[in-house]
């Protein structure tokens, strides 16, 4: 169990995405009255395992998974209605049920079914030059965000007729521009997109309310939240290595915006990554390992997507990007996930600086041609054979899996507080220096 916690956290990725954030969130869960998902949509992928049993969430909270607790969906999040129903019914085929304990702000955008589209035929016209999208729109809907005059928001679902009328509009324009610039209008339908929006608002009715207001009377009510970052800064819109990046911003300086809750009441940020590096898609990899080693991560780690299915690309640990990370997010304490892959290596390489072009340098690039030149400076530290799934505390991992834990800190300026060694919740050993875990864990490991 988690003790109480004392000040709201915000859990956010430090790569690319898929570094174990659902995990973090779900172990912490115990300490906190509410759970908040502040940007992204469908593009993210949460895996939690508990008691051998696997869930996955995209749009969802992880905190759904605790009945108890209020799970909230922000107006910086972009939905899918077809897509978010789809896991509620997917949960409660596993025996997890959805209902009052889930609010989505009525503010929030709407994921189109002519978004969808638009991101396909943009994908496939870029030919060489993709950008790795997943193709769930996200892009294209917070693009007719920013364009005001094509945004649908949740609360738009609830008013059929006036919907109906500016879908209508909408449909219309889209395809004379698919058209122009594609050569194909994506064969969009204003009825058929109105049926799907239509009965996927019945069925969502009863979970829309002003979110940011019923957070502000939760937390005025002495409520602690815990907010839950999707994809990883890395992907930050500003931030991250654009453009190959998503369409938010992933750190936590995007919770105010995105729950309506000021950034600055946030106490604790814990930014997870992994004991390596991966990516799916595409974009600079600057510890990309395309070898029998990369291979190797890759099958010991099941890099798998888990909202693709697609191969992540595996590297060693870079500890410039994830200095980088650490600054621009304000993180206060590390979560570092996978540490049992690397058991059996016989050595485990770092990233501590970048050859760009004969100059070394511990600073991001904001180019993307520069970071795609970078040659990694790595450094090999004594890796460990001794299986770690089963260590419950930090003072009893190898000792080289100690000294690889110390030397990543003093290279990214922070302390890694929680460390996984394996999928299940209880495979964690979280430190006593933990900030955001009230009262620390009593049924899994103590450092």
């Amino acid at each position: 169990m988690i003790g109480k916690a004392t000040g709201h956290t915000c859990v956010v990725g430090l790569g690319w995405g898929d570094e174990g954030k659902g995990k973090i969130v779900d172990l912490l869960c115990g300490g906190y009255d509410a759970v908040v998902r502040f940007n992204g949509g469908a593009n993210a992928g949460h895996t939690v395992w508990i008691d051998g049993k696997k869930f996955a969430v995209h749009l969802l909270p992880s905190g759904v998974l605790h009945s108890e607790k209020l799970s909230l969906i922000g107006p910086g999040v972009v939905v899918d209605p077809t897509s978010l129903l789809g896991e509620i019914d997917a949960l409660a085929s596993q025996g997890v049920t959805v209902g009052s304990n889930l609010k989505i702000s009525d503010r929030a955008h709407v994921v189109m079914p002519y978004h969808k589209v638009e991101d396909r035929l943009s994908e496939a016209a870029a030919g060489g030059d993709k950008i790795g999208t997943t193709s769930r729109g996200i892009g294209p809907c917070y693009a007719d965000k920013v364009r005001r005059s094509w945004g649908i928001r949740i609360g738009d679902l609830l008013d059929a007729g006036r919907l109906g009328e500016r879908v209508e509009q909408i449909v219309a324009a889209k395809k004379a521009m698919f058209a122009a610039i594609y050569g194909d209008d994506g064969g969009l339908d204003a009825t058929a997109v109105m049926a799907e929006m239509t009965g996927a608002a019945e069925r969502l009715m009863p979970f829309v309310a002003d979110t940011t207001a019923l957070l502000h009377e939760r937390v005025d009510a002495g409520a602690v939240v815990l907010f839950e970052g999707a994809n990883g800064s890395l992907l930050d819109v500003d931030h991250g290595t654009y453009p190959f990046v998503t369409s938010s911003n992933t750190t936590a300086n995007g919770i105010g915006n995105g729950s309506g809750l000021p950034a600055r009441s946030v106490e604790h940020v814990i930014g997870v990554c992994k004991a390596y590096t991966t990516r799916v898609g595409g974009g600079p990899f600057m510890t990309e390992l395309t070898d029998a080693m990369g291979d190797r991560i890759r099958e010991a780690g099941n890099e798998y997507g888990t909202t693709t299915g697609r191969p992540r690309r595996c590297g060693w640990f870079d500890a410039v990007a994830t200095r980088y990370s650490v600054r621009i997010g304000g993180v206060t304490e590390v979560a570092m996930m996978h540490l049992d892959t690397l058991s059996g290596f016989e050595e485990v390489g770092v990233c501590t600086a970048y050859s760009i072009g004969g100059r070394e340098t511990t600073s991001l690039p904001s180019r993307v041609e520069d970071l795609e030149r970078v040659e990694p400076v790595i450094e090999y530290v004594p890796g460990w054979d001794e299986d770690v799934s089963g260590v419950e505390r930090r003072d009893d991992l190898p000792a080289a899996a100690r000294a690889y834990l110390d030397r990543v800190e003093s290279l990214i300026g922070a302390p890694i507080t929680i460390v996984s060694v394996g999928p299940d919740r209880m495979q964690t050993m979280v430190s006593g220096t933990s900030g955001a875990v009230g009262g620390g864990l009593t049924a899994a490991g103590r450092a």
